[in-house]
C-alpha cells in the first residue's frame, strides 16, 4: 500500500445515483472545448466537486485536483485517482475517487469518492497547494 492510500481514511463513500444528471449546459459546452484526455480529468474533478458540495457533509469544496499525492490512472472512460485533494472554506483535503463518463466523456456515470484527512498547512508549500 502507498503512502497516498495510506493517508486516505474514510470519512465519506459515495455512489452517484442517476447517471448523467449532473453536468450544467455551460460546463459541458466548456468540457466539449477541451482535448479527450483533459476532458474526461475536467469532467472527474468538477463531477467529485459538486457531489461534495450536495452531499451531507460539512464541506464546500471549491477545487478539486486529481493528482497531489498519486498520478491517477486513466481507462478510456474511467479514472481512478487515490491521491486526490480538494478545497474547502480554504483547507485541503485528501480525496480519493472513482468515476466513469459516457464516451464523449462529458456525462458522468458513475462516482465514488472517500473524503480523508485534513492536510496540515505545513505541507502545502510541499504539495503545491495554495490558498
Amino acid at each position: 500500500m502507498n503512502a497516498a492510500k495510506s493517508l486516505i481514511g474514510a470519512l465519506a463513500l459515495v455512489c452517484l445515483a442517476s447517471p448523467g444528471e449532473a453536468l450544467d449546459g455551460d460546463t459541458r459546452r466548456q468540457l466539449m472545448e477541451l482535448a479527450p484526455q483533459a476532458r474526461l480529468e475536467q469532467a472527474y474533478d468538477t463531477e467529485a466537486m459538486r457531489h461534495i458540495n450536495k452531499d451531507k457533509n460539512p464541506y464546500t469544496a471549491d477545487k478539486v485536483i486529481a493528482y497531489t499525492f498519486e498520478d491517477p490512472v486513466l481507462h478510456h472512460d474511467a479514472i481512478i485517482a487515490p491521491g486526490a485533494v480538494f478545497r474547502s472554506k480554504g483547507d485541503w483535503y485528501h480525496l480519493s475517487y472513482q468515476c466513469s463518463t459516457g464516451p464523449r466523456h462529458v456525462e458522468v456515470q458513475s462516482l465514488n469518492y472517500k473524503i480523508g484527512d485534513k492536510i496540515p498547512r505545513a505541507a502545502w508549500e510541499k504539495y503545491n497547494l495554495y490558498n
